[in-house]
């Protein structure tokens, strides 16, 4: 992987924006680097298959899960 020097620019300005610090080119791109690692590895687009599982799991489910709070909620 590699950051083009627009790339560490536009990460600079980002990290000056949320955390309002500054940051150098280097330590901007290595922490650039770092980021697209960890979201190389955790980021995985779901397919439609997994999508719809899912969505029946929740929908299976969350009539189990208001049932269970209604029976906590005090009268």
């Amino acid at each position: 992987m590699v950051l083009s020097d627009e790339d560490i620019v536009k990460f600079q300005a980002l990290y000056r924006n949320e955390l309002g610090m500054e940051i150098n080119r280097e330590d901007a791109y290595e922490k650039g680097i770092k980021l697209l690692r960890l979201m190389s590895v955790v980021y995985k687009p779901m397919t439609e298959k997994e999508y719809k599982q899912i969505q029946k799991h929740r929908n299976d489910t969350l009539p189990l899960l208001i049932n269970k709070i209604n029976q906590y909620e005090p009268k």
